[in-house]
This record gives C-alpha cells, sequence and structure tokens, in this order.
C-alpha cells in the first residue's frame, strides 16, 4: 500500500548538465570530461563557505488553486513585437550551422503571429489541476493531477532547461488513467509537476545560491507539504541532475528513481569502466563527437545570464531563436537543411513552451541554473545513489552513459538503450517514454 497525499482543495478542471557540457575539450577528450563531472558533482563547500541553508517549509502557507490566465495587454504587447520583428541575415547555402536557421525561424514566427492561439492553448494547460504554495519564501507552482485508483503512485516528473511542465501534457493523462488510454489501470501514478524556482509560473527567486542541488530540496519540501511520505521521481535534463540530489540527500523517501538521462562517472574499477557494449559505445562515442559543437549557449548561460537576459525577455524572435534551436538540435532526426522539426513537434507544441517563458518572463532566472551549478558549494558530495532506478538510454540524448557505470553508481534494476527518440523524450516519445516509466515501476509497486 503506498502513502496518499491529505485531501486537498481540487478544481476540475514539462539542459544541460553543466557538469557534462564544459568544453569542447572535455567533449574531445570524455576521460577530461568524466573526471570534470566527478569534480563537480563531488565537490567539497569552498573555505570560509557555509553549507546550504535549511529550506524553509513555511508548514502553515496554504495550498492555493491557480489557473493560468495571461492578460490581454500581454498578448497584445506580443503581437506588437512579433510584427516590428528585424531578422538577421544568413550566409547563402547554410541552414543549422551556424545556429537557428532564418528561413525555419520566420516561418515559426509568422504562425506565431497569425496562427498560434495561446488562449486554447491556455485552456489546454488549465485542464489540468494547478496549485500554488510558498516553499522557502518563493510561491511555487505545480500540476498535481491525482489517480482515482486508490493505488496509484506519488510519482513527480521535473522539466529542465529550455523545457516547462508543458513538456508533460501528453503523459500525465495516460499515467493517471491509463485504463482511459488504452493502458492498464494497475499502471496509475498520481503526478506532481512542478515548475522549478525562476521558471514558468513559479515565483523567480531575487538572491543568489538557488543551485540544483537547493531545488531538489524544494521540492524535497514541497513534497512533504504536499503529504507524500513516500514518492517516486522521474526526469531528465536538470531534472535528471535535480532528482539525482534529491536520491542523495532523501533515500528514504523514495519507492524509485527513474532517468531519461541518467549521469554517472566512470567506475574506479578498470574491468567495470570497459565493460562497456559496442551499441553504448559507438553511441556515446558519436554524441560526444555531436556535442562538441554544442556547447556555445552553456558557455553563456554559466558565466554571464544576465546580459544575455536582456535581449531575450525583450525579443520573442529572440527568445524563440535561442530555445527551438535546442528542440532542432536535440531531437532524433537528421540534422542541418535534411532535419524537419515539424515531423516530431508541433508549431503549437514549441510555442506554447516558448510563450511560456516569454509570458512569464523567466529566460533570465531560468539561464541562472548554469550559473548556480558552477559557483554554489555543494554541500553534501553525491555519493552511491541507493534509490532503486531505472534509465531509458534514447539515442539522441546529449550525453550516454554505459549500463557498467550506472551499475557502479545507482542501484540499477532497469536500463534500456531506446531505438528512436531525443533529449525532449516525454513531449517527442510519449508512449516509449510511458511504457519504460510502467515497465520500471511494476518493478516497484
Amino acid at each position: 500500500m503506498r502513502l496518499r497525499s491529505s485531501d486537498l482543495p481540487l478544481k476540475r478542471i514539462g539542459l544541460i548538465s553543466l557538469a557534462i557540457l564544459l568544453s569542447s575539450l572535455a567533449f574531445a577528450k570524455p576521460d577530461l570530461l568524466t573526471h570534470r563531472l566527478d569534480t563537480l558533482a563531488n565537490s567539497q563547500p569552498l573555505p570560509n563557505e557555509t553549507s546550504m541553508p535549511e529550506i524553509k517549509l513555511a508548514n502553515n502557507a496554504p495550498i492555493l488553486p491557480f489557473e493560468i490566465q495571461v492578460s490581454d495587454t500581454a498578448i497584445e504587447d506580443l503581437q506588437r513585437r512579433l510584427a516590428a520583428t528585424r531578422m538577421p541575415d544568413q550566409l547563402a547555402q547554410t541552414s543549422w550551422e551556424y545556429g537557428t536557421d532564418s528561413s525555419y525561424l520566420a516561418e515559426l514566427l509568422s504562425y506565431w503571429q497569425n496562427n498560434f492561439d495561446w488562449r486554447e492553448q491556455e485552456s489546454e494547460l488549465n485542464q489540468f489541476d494547478q496549485f500554488k504554495t510558498e516553499i522557502d519564501g518563493l510561491d511555487m507552482h505545480f500540476i498535481h493531477q491525482r489517480s482515482e485508483n486508490p493505488d496509484a503512485i506519488p510519482l513527480m516528473v521535473v522539466h529542465g532547461w529550455p523545457g516547462s511542465v508543458a513538456e508533460f501534457t501528453k503523459i500525465i493523462g495516460p499515467l493517471t488513467d491509463p485504463a482511459a488510454h488504452g493502458g492498464n489501470i494497475a499502471d496509475s501514478y498520481h503526478v506532481i509537476a512542478p515548475s522549478l524556482p525562476g521558471f514558468g509560473f513559479s515565483e523567480k527567486p531575487n538572491q543568489a545560491g538557488y543551485s540544483p542541488e537547493k531545488f531538489a530540496h524544494i521540492l524535497a519540501a514541497l513534497m512533504e507539504r504536499l503529504g507524500y511520505e513516500q514518492y517516486a521521481i522521474a526526469g531528465g535534463d536538470w531534472g535528471a541532475i535535480i532528482n539525482r540530489y534529491l536520491a542523495n540527500n532523501y533515500p528514504d523517501r523514495l519507492i524509485g528513481l527513474h532517468s531519461n538521462m541518467v549521469l554517472a562517472n566512470p567506475p574506479a574499477d578498470e574491468a567495470l569502466r570497459n565493460n562497456v557494449s559496442e551499441a553504448e559505445s559507438t553511441l556515446r562515442e558519436a554524441r560526444t563527437a555531436y556535442m562538441q559543437n554544442e556547447v556555445g549557449y552553456q558557455q553563456i548561460q554559466r558565466t554571464k545570464p544576465q546580459s544575455l537576459g536582456y535581449g531575450l525577455n525583450d525579443s520573442p524572435a529572440g527568445l524563440a531563436a535561442w530555445i527551438v534551436e535546442k528542440f532542432h538540435g536535440w531531437t532524433d532526426m537528421p540534422q542541418g537543411a535534411d532535419g524537419d522539426l515539424d515531423n516530431h513537434f508541433t508549431k503549437d507544441e514549441l510555442l506554447t513552451n516558448i510563450s511560456i517563458y516569454w509570458f512569464t518572463e523567466t529566460i533570465t532566472s531560468s539561464a541562472r541554473i548554469y550559473y548556480e551549478s558552477s559557483k554554489t558549494p555543494i554541500a553534501k558530495p553525491i555519493e552511491y545513489i541507493a534509490v532503486p532506478t531505472g534509465a531509458a538510454v534514447y539515442p539522441a540524448e546529449i550525453y550516454i552513459t554505459p549500463k557498467s557505470w550506472v551499475e557502479a553508481a545507482y542501484d540499477l534494476r532497469h536500463y534500456t538503450l531506446m531505438d528512436k527518440g531525443g533529449h525532449f523524450a516525454a513531449l517527442e516519445q510519449p508512449e516509449s517514454y510511458i511504457n519504460e516509466l510502467n515497465t520500471f515501476f511494476r518493478l516497484l509497486r
């Protein structure tokens, strides 16, 4: 029997790891890369630095129903800015080599201005039960969609950058009500999908130090507030990194950990370190080579996110170009002119995610996670993760961790090399993602 939340007032009604993407040199030398990952993930607080302060739970803060309501004025302002877009030039005979392709962006911006209906997407998002509550002095937004199955597992799914809770809109229904989507009622979950601090509809931190480790403490406090003494966690990108910190600090609270971007350093044992299948080795080398030219954005965000923010917060065209480049580059499709992003995501899906960043003005605050990850001392170094772990490794993921490496760092119960899919798995490949979650968590029910 699983512990369930206390009764809540219900209204009816989805990165990159800085430690992975450090520099072209790191990608050119995988051993150096994993050494830097180990150094960052297990570093001790700097001299004269204090450990992370205790998270202020504020148990008397209410849990309030929340509905997304963007003002007409904000929508009109977006339209005005889109109409005034000043596009840069692009070299002839190029597509995505230098960054976002201008012809694709022009098409996307035209759709945003003339066809995209925010009110329709807002209504779709508001079909989910959403709430806000104060954690650590911040208003935290979250979806809390409960299953009617009393034996459902509480599952917190955590997004990354440049994602949002919109990444999970395709999976919440099948997870909470599998029978209505052709599944087995036994595979039921209560889904909790928080907006990370400084992302989307959660409040922006107004001080430094909001690192992935601190985010983990905040999310643990949120689940405590909801009354869940035991629960499962899943996610990719920064969500996978935050969840690893959560498992490192709160193993007794977790039923299991699932990751679609599982991270682990090469084992100290040489036999384990070299125990990598040909398929894993080929895939890992290919992705390492590809990512050499994909790290420019995170070098900026981990050093000067504020300077970047002025342009992206002011220009919807700039914001769309910055975000959509990641969806293009990290999706399982041919790159360059041969790849068509419309074959994998609708423009409505892409623009809903981008619009959340735009209307909430959180592109700058969200980008700071890269800075804080590199500057904030780690209070509890990462140790062996004793929480039962499952991993789904999609072929277009930005970093590939071999199974033997994961086994040395986690209590690994399930590991799958997926046939297709990329970084935004829950949105790009929802069916296979749900199947992986179910296969893993059936082992723990």
